[in-house]
């Protein structure tokens, strides 16, 4: 017996030497993430997802994960000075829009690690397509891991169907933006406030990306981009595209089409939710339908551009493995994760809903408060709970292709998102990053023009008998702005970029 007893304990001993051994392979990551769902973290369950995680993926991967969530309020100025702590952040969550810590910020610092030689072969790179990478390169190297959404660009037109009720207006036949002009004048003549919505947006750098790459990401900074057609730097103010684009637009404002308040910037974010406008335009998605849940309306709507792949589409969300103070074993560690985390669906669950049972539910069917019945579906979908402490939107956490739909999206989201992106043309250009260092003070100096004349020339703030004298003022403004200097500095890199 006591021959027994020593062989269990030397047996224990030996099991708990190897389970402390196995610990100690572990490599530990911090992670910095945005929680855009929930006004302030909660961090007792940002905990427990966190333990969740680690012992879901302890048998998986050698990693141990820390999570660290900021509010989207104070999210920049945390991970500013987080960033200045070596190895305070290993993984980041970022984005082409943020400020101060976006895609094209990280990159001039220097902050950023280069993952180009750690990708090939792993299981992140196998999880999207080969040109989803190639299109969020910066001069060539790999920094960042886009989150796998609707990670290209194009635009639609939206229509209320309570305006195209009792018309023969067919949607389907609308090839170019003038062809909506017949329902325009019939909302105009049934008093509608805006036939045409612009959102208080100038259009020209989304309506035109089928003529122009407007490499920049920046609507502000149109007045630049890659010709489609000849696959060089354009002026696009002294371009035909862009005086027909401003006459139509001064024409339709002149007819009562488009309201003055687009030109001075008064409508409101929710017009659209109204009864009050005919015809808008919507950013092309997987799932369009989606468009009449969040305007509260019955829509249609059809393509007036191609869709693409470009330097920006797919940074729209993104992770990026941050330089100081992560050793390459960490950095390998984080590409582990994230292969992980865009493969496996528990996870992909777990990370974006938090825990079963307390911040979200499975459920194949779902009536909602006001009665709209979803499902039955052949596959569980999520239902997140009214007091959840965690919460998150798949955009921003893992691919679509492994995130469970939520109740009101449809079982095939997935083969959608799919089709969508794979579906999707690669604008000239892509790949190519525009460092406006050199000529910064002359760039920023250029896009202050742009509001006093871009933008107005784009939303028909002008007569029609002014255009073309408007645009040449403008230009003469950008010039003394220093816009010759850009364009040439814009024009340099792009050509050096070609001939790599």
């Amino acid at each position: 017996m006591k021959k027994l007893v020593s062989l269990v304990l030397a047996l224990c001993m030996l099991l708990s030497i190897a389970a402390i051994a196995h610990a100690e392979d572990k490599v530990e990551i911090n992670l910095t993430r945005c929680l855009f769902n929930i006004a302030t973290p909660d961090d007792a369950q940002v905990k427990k997802v966190e333990d969740a995680i680690n012992a879901y993926i302890a048998d998986k991967i050698n990693v141990v994960v820390h999570i660290t969530e900021y509010g989207s309020g104070e999210y920049t100025e945390k991970v500013k000075n987080d960033l200045t702590v070596p190895g305070m952040i290993n993984l980041l969550w970022t984005a082409s829009w943020e400020s101060v810590i976006g895609t094209n910020d990280l990159v001039p610092m220097d902050a950023v690690y280069d993952i180009t030689d750690l990708l090939p072969g792993t299981a992140l790179y196998g999880s999207m397509a080969e040109g989803q990478w190639e299109a969020a390169k910066y001069n060539g190297k790999s920094y960042f891991v886009p989150v796998y959404k609707d990670n290209v660009e194009g635009y639609d037109l939206l229509y209320r169907k309570a305006v195209l009720e009792g018309t023969d207006f067919d949607i389907t036949a609308v090839k170019k933006l003038a062809d909506v002009e017949p329902i325009l004048e019939k909302a105009y003549n049934d008093g509608l406030k805006y036939p045409f919505l612009l959102q208080k947006t100038a259009m020209f750098y989304r309506f035109g990306m089928d003529n122009f790459y407007f490499f920049t990401g920046d609507a502000n900074s149109n007045w630049v981009a890659i010709s489609a057609a000849t696959n060089e730097v354009v002026n696009t103010i002294q371009t035909p595209e862009y005086l027909e684009y401003c006459k139509l637009m001064a024409d339709w404002a002149d007819k009562g089409y488009i309201s003055e308040d687009e030109a001075t910037k008064t409508t409101t974010d929710t017009t659209t939710q109204s009864q009050d406008w005919a015809v808008t335009w919507w950013t092309d998605i997987p799932v369009n339908a989606e468009a009449e849940t969040r305007y509260g309306q019955a829509l249609a709507w059809n393509p007036l551009t191609q869709r693409y792949v470009h330097s920006t589409s797919n940074l729209g969300s993104c992770y990026c493995i941050t330089k100081n103070g992560t050793s390459e074993e960490q950095a390998k560690a984080c590409i582990d994760f994230l292969g992980l985390l865009f493969t496996d669906s528990k996870l992909a669950d777990m990370y974006t809903f938090g825990i079963e049972g307390e911040d979200f539910e499975y459920v194949t069917e779902y009536t909602d408060a006001e009665g709209n019945v979803y499902g039955p579906y052949e596959h569980q979908h999520v239902h997140t709970l009214a007091d959840k402490k965690y919460n998150h939107g798949m955009w921003e956490s893992a691919s679509a292709t492994v995130v469970t739909p939520e109740y009101n999206e449809p079982d095939n989201k997935a083969d959608l998102y799919l089709d969508f992106n794979g579906s999707a043309a690669t604008a000239v250009g892509a790949g190519f990053r525009f460092d406006k260092a050199p000529v910064e003070a002359a760039y920023e100096a250029c896009r202050q023009v742009f509001n006093e004349y871009g933008f107005v020339l784009e939303c028909g703030g002008f007569a029609p008998s002014e255009v073309e004298a408007k645009i040449a003022e403008y230009q003469q403004r950008l010039d003394a702005a220093g816009y010759q200097e850009v364009l040439a500095a814009f024009a340099e890199q792009y050509n050096a970029w070609k001939a790599q």
